[in-house]
């Protein structure tokens, strides 16, 4: 008899649409249980294979110059109906209604393209990062500790992951420690730092060298910035909707550590 889990947890977990502590049950599972092991294995290999084939196609070069000729034309129209304004005073309001929603149309399928493409180019790491990061903002999600003491938030961490992860609070430099949870990056349990900066939250993402595929990098994606690194034996990566310069410099602190 197949085991319930692999219909009520196995995609859930692959898609990281677990909570932690669901992951984290899947996870100890996993070591007794062969038949869900297996199909975890063939399922990765299934999407591994699917993400090396490359089964997608790239926008055609004539897309930038089939939208540019179509601003163009409603560029031109529109300038057409502000000399026939200013020549008479009747004015026909519906075409210009339907220049200005074609240009709104083709300024909304730009963002979109520009937005999809721009998360398709980053990091698999980075892109479940800010995803998390999203995650974190739910109200009651951002923190599983809630504390400013290193102290506090740092033995929390004992016996939920199977690493001691480097915690510190650096409100001197304006980076306050708000607290700590446990999350989920590519299918690993993970720990994350909640940081402060402003009114602005910092994620701060760590695991063991090697267990998430992370690397050193940076870069944006839908207006999230991330910043990855490799410091003392583990990964980190960290996300905020701050500026870009303020990962760099809660990076700097942690290396002083």
């Amino acid at each position: 008899m197949p085991c319930d889990y692999l219909e009520d947890r196995l995609h859930g977990y692959l898609d990281d649409e677990l909570d932690a502590a669901g992951a984290a049950e899947f996870e100890r599972h996993l070591k007794t249980c062969a038949d869900c092991s297996a199909a975890l294995s063939a399922e990765r290999a299934l999407r591994n294979s699917l993400a090396k084939a490359q089964l997608y196609e790239k926008a055609p070069a004539s897309l930038r110059s089939s939208v540019q000729a179509q601003i163009g034309s409603a560029k031109a129209v529109n300038e057409n109906r502000t000399a026939t304004l200013r020549a008479r005073p009747a004015t026909n309001w519906r075409s210009l209604a339907l220049a200005a929603t074609l240009l709104f149309a083709i300024s909304s399928a730009l963002l979109t393209w520009s937005v999809l493409r721009n998360r398709s180019a980053a990091p698999e790491f980075a892109i479940a990062a800010v995803d998390a990061h999203l995650r974190s903002l739910q109200q009651g999600h951002l923190e599983d500790v809630q504390s400013t003491d290193q102290h506090t938030v740092k033995p929390w961490f004992d016996g939920r992951v199977d690493f001691a992860p480097k915690v510190a609070d650096y409100s001197a430099q304006g980076f306050p420690l708000l607290g700590g949870r446990l999350d989920v990056l590519s299918g690993r349990t993970v720990a994350a730092l909640v940081y402060g900066r402003r009114k602005h939250i910092i994620n701060v993402f760590v695991s063991p060298r090697g267990t998430v595929e992370m690397r050193s990098g940076s870069g944006e994606i839908q207006g999230y910035s991330w910043l990855g690194w490799q410091a003392g034996g583990f990964d980190y990566v960290a996300v905020t909707d701050a500026a870009a310069g303020d990962l760099e410099e809660l990076r700097s602190l942690f290396a002083k550590e």
